[in-house]
């Protein structure tokens, strides 16, 4: 059966979806290599997937069954190849994994299309010792999350889907609207020296971490160094979250993942966990902080060097694998 015109589904299709993974999180290493882990490999190979070559997307997909609901955990893009992260979830809401799938890109109206650009199934999944309270009693906590580094040209609004093959036969997720801009009031991006603020460490709350740390049990190793004192010094994460008050249910998983890799990583690197709202009361607003990083939605992790310059930015989930390989860029 041939499918409909292509129409761009309404943000307020996937805002449900979406607050379910964008909300993405948790994955696993193990080994005791210092090497950093080797990116997954797609299950996939382009050859599996149709080529756009500058042609509608509409024609492209119009033979194929309409599949999972792609929802973008990624709000901020730049012109440039940009790490695009999303979830796949079936007509029930559930997240599917281990799915083998490509990424396509056109104009809004669904021309100039480009494409395949595989993705990658990153797991979300950390060793037990290292899985909060809320990531562990949540039902809706994601398992894993997909890449794809994705190419843009230009400013403005995209048309986004995926095909993806399920049972052997290709299936066409709806296309949904991502927006790309470069310039106004954006958070810091790769290449930037990083803006310098004060994290809150115990001494500055009598111990009592809870002010300053609403995961459960509190991570008091990502708790330890005031980011304007290790500034410069040596290389740092740096993690704003909220693990209990997180909107989208991604903040305790990526607070775990994080406390995984600096237990393998250690105090050569200086992992800071920063909360989000004022008196972790979001009645009183955001800290300060995120206003000197004009963040506006949460998670968000950068690493930065020894010289305070950031070599990589994620926005929303990712696993333990892309930090640790983040990680080596400082190392």
């Amino acid at each position: 059966m041939s499918r409909p015109a292509l129409s761009l589904c309404p943000a307020v299709l996937l805002a449900g979806l979406a607050a379910a993974l964008v909300a993405a999180g948790c994955g696993g290493s193990s080994g005791n290599s210092d090497a950093p882990p080797a990116a997954p490999r797609p299950t996939v190979s382009v050859e599996d997937f149709p080529k756009a070559d500058g042609g509608s997307l509409a024609d492209l997909v119009s033979n194929l069954p309409e599949g999972p609901a792609l929802a973008p955990s990624v709000s901020v893009l730049s012109k440039g190849r940009e790490r695009v992260a999303f979830g796949l979830f079936d007509s029930a809401g559930k997240q599917l994994s281990g799915v083998g799938l490509a990424i396509y890109v056109g104009s809004t109206d669904g021309s100039k299309g480009r494409g395949p650009y595989l993705a990658t199934d990153e797991s979300l999944q950390v060793a037990p010792q290292f899985e909060s309270k809320q990531t562990a009693t949540d039902p809706n906590a994601a398992r894993g999350i997909y890449v794809a580094n994705v190419p843009f040209t230009h400013d403005g609004k995209y048309a986004l889907l995926a095909i993806a093959k399920l049972d052997g036969r290709l299936v066409a997720t709806s296309p949904t609207s991502i927006t790309v801009k470069s310039t106004g009031q954006l958070p810091p991006a790769v290449g930037d020296k990083a803006p310098l603020i004060h994290t809150l460490t115990p001494p500055d709350v009598a111990g009592d971490l809870k002010k300053i740390d609403t995961r459960v049990p509190p991570a008091p190793q990502l708790l330890k160094d005031d980011f304007a004192d290790v500034l410069g010094k040596k290389p740092i994460v740096l993690t704003f979250a909220t693990p209990q008050l997180c909107q989208s249910r991604v903040c305790g998983p990526v607070v775990d993942v994080v406390a995984e890799v600096q237990a393998k990583v250690g105090d050569k690197v200086s992992f800071i966990h920063q909360e989000i709202y004022t008196d972790n009361n979001p009645n009183k607003g955001l800290r300060p902080q995120l206003a000197t990083y004009h963040l506006q939605t949460e998670p968000w992790t950068y690493v930065i060097n020894k010289q305070g310059i950031i070599v990589e930015r994620f926005e929303g989930a990712f696993s333990p694998g892309e930090l640790e390989r983040a990680v080596a860029k400082v190392t």
